[in-house]
């Protein structure tokens, strides 16, 4: 069929593919086509099946050199693919390059020549990647860490308590009714809100009256009239008078437990004493902080690898990554994908200009991506069903499961072999990091290391 096809490099690891068709295939196709048409076509003054070919020509010729083109340009291409190194990537559709005077279609008894650009799989040159020379950040735990994370739990194992007496202040839990006055002290019912409880000082209620609550006793009403900026940053208060009617049904207040053995017996049935609590806290955090450098160090070191490669990463993986980034932001939002567009369009963003924004992120992951799969390939390693076969003992003994039930569900969910992507992933980079100089650098808390703050 294909009497010759040519392949030239464009930017971006996109190709063009020109491919001529033997005029002996052009014919045959079309007249395969005509036949088939013959045998079923109605045409008036001739019996089904009978029309002359002429005649079928002048009625059909042009759909029918069409759907040849079509037929020969897809059966082409897949023998074209055949035995050329670069083929398309499965998400990058070939694009037929048209001219504007001058439309794709065959001719009869003339070869036919068409060509497509697509992208393929990129050329991945790696620069150096052993011996990089990258700093570690250093957080060290201590008293002060320890202390931040009791607070935590104490929080977590407080009591709320009716406020014996007094006003309410910051930080009391309070029930309010509250109503919306018109111009002539009318309730306004969509302004109506009974048992609304809040934290004073927190800010969570519609109408900001934290201020206004303060000071007043369980059981007490007033009026309280509220002026607005025009720049308040609830657009259904920007500008506007309100006047509020208000009850406070009650105050209550949070009790913490104290620091001492029983807190710690309460938290775990591991811990005897609250030393035991202290040291399992100081252990869980120096190992989460210890997780959170290598993986820092990981990133240090992919960056400079990035950095010293050559990788033209074409548009339509920089695109997939971007749509795969687009379905979890949705995923993860919970909600429908029209109503998420809308709070975007709320905030003055489109979904194009949010992705434009995700763009040097994809083509980092791209890149990532890339450079990970030929260093694991040039590294020759691999995993072994063993070192599979422990992983998955270790995620059934982390998820409270049993090692068969573990396996079953990578099996049966088709993860087997995302699982033995990540072991190979994780080979790689602890080769990775043994061979880097990781220097000392700066000192960092806690809170701003699990924060990524610099």
């Amino acid at each position: 069929m294909i009497v010759s096809k040519n392949l030239e490099n464009l930017e971006k690891s996109s190709v063009k593919l020109t491919v001529t068709v033997g005029k002996d295939a052009v014919n045959k196709e079309y007249n395969e086509l005509l036949n088939k048409y013959a045998k079923d076509a109605h045409i008036k003054g001739f019996r089904k099946g009978k029309a002359p070919a002429k005649v079928l020509e002048q009625k059909f010729g042009e759909s029918i050199r069409g759907e040849a083109t079509m037929n020969l340009m897809e059966n082409s291409l897949k023998e074209a693919y055949e035995d050329i190194d670069k083929k398309p990537l499965p998400y990058a559709t070939p694009v037929l390059q048209e001219s504007e005077d001058e439309e794709v279609l065959i001719e009869l008894d003339n070869d036919f020549t068409f060509a497509v650009t697509y992208d393929t799989m990129p050329d991945v040159k790696i620069g150096d990647y052993k011996g990089l020379e990258i700093e570690a950040p250093v957080c060290k735990i201590g008293k002060k860490e320890v202390d931040r994370e009791l607070e935590t739990i104490r929080e977590q194992n407080s009591t709320v308590v009716e406020k014996a007496e007094g006003k309410a202040e910051k930080d009391d839990i309070v029930n309010i009714d509250y109503c919306e006055l018109d111009a002539d002290g009318n309730e306004i019912e969509d302004g109506k809100r009974e048992d609304f409880v809040f934290t004073i000082g927190s800010g969570y209620n519609v109408y900001k009256l934290d201020d206004d609550i303060t000071g007043m006793a369980a059981g007490e009403e007033k009026t309280i009239e509220k002026e607005y900026t025009e720049d308040d940053t609830d657009s259904n208060l920007a500008g506007r008078k309100v006047t509020l009617k208000v009850k406070l049904n009650s105050v209550k207040v949070k009790e913490l437990p104290e620091l001492d053995d029983d807190l710690a017996q309460d938290v775990s049935d591991e811990f005897e004493t609250l030393k035991d609590l202290k040291a399992s806290i100081k252990k869980r955090l120096t190992e989460n902080a210890k997780n959170i450098i290598n993986e820092k160090n990981k990133q240090a070191v992919m960056d400079l690898i990035i950095e010293g490669s050559e990788i033209e990463v074409p548009e339509s993986m920089i695109k997939a990554e971007m749509d795969q980034s687009w379905n979890q932001f949705i995923s993860q939002s919970r909600m429908p994908e029209d109503q998420v567009l809308q709070i975007i369009e709320a905030q003055g963003k489109t979904k194009d200009e949010m992705m434009e924004e995700w763009r040097p992120a994809a083509e980092k992951n791209v890149k990532t991506y890339l450079i990970t799969e030929k260093l694991i390939e040039e590294e020759k390693i691999e995993v072994s069903d063993e070192e599979v076969d422990e992983e998955i003992k270790k995620q059934a003994e982390s998820a409270g499961m049993s090692y068969e039930d573990t396996k079953n569900y990578f099996e049966q969910n088709g993860m087997s072999f995302y699982l033995k992507n990540d072991i190979s992933n994780r080979k790689l980079f602890d080769l990775l990091i043994k061979s880097a100089e990781i220097k000392e650098g700066a000192k960092k808390d806690y809170l701003d290391l699990i924060q990524n703050k610099e």
